[in-house]
């Protein structure tokens, strides 16, 4: 069984092939199956944010909406800035720390400053 990847513009998973194209059935976004996923030189992912900027060790980002804390009652607010990210693997790409504590973020939900 073949899995299709992730949607690229909304990041869920509920995405299926048809044709030459993946389509997300949550958002209705198309591409093509041919598409090599986005990678520098070096052979790693290059990670965007919601903007489409690419994002590097060290960069400040701003919150584009409140996320809930799973767990627990804290609520990261929209519009909180974060300074010096570090940019991890897997599902969530993001590493930062605020003043709530420490977060694995995923990147489609910030804004580079």
């Amino acid at each position: 069984m073949t899995t299709a990847p992730a949607c690229t513009q909304c990041m869920m998973e509920n995405t299926y092939p048809d044709a030459e194209n993946y389509v997300c059935a949550d958002c209705g976004h198309e591409w093509p199956m041919a598409a090599a996923p986005d990678s520098d030189d070096s052979g790693e992912a290059v990670v965007k944010d919601s903007n489409g900027n690419v994002l590097a060790d060290g960069d400040a980002v701003v919150l584009i909406k409140d996320l809930k804390v799973k767990g627990s009652s804290t609520t990261l607010k929209m519009g909180t800035k974060v300074k010096s990210i570090r940019l991890v693997g897997g599902d969530h790409e993001v590493d930062c720390k605020m003043d709530a504590g420490s977060f694995m973020l995923k990147a489609c939900f910030l804004k580079k400053v």
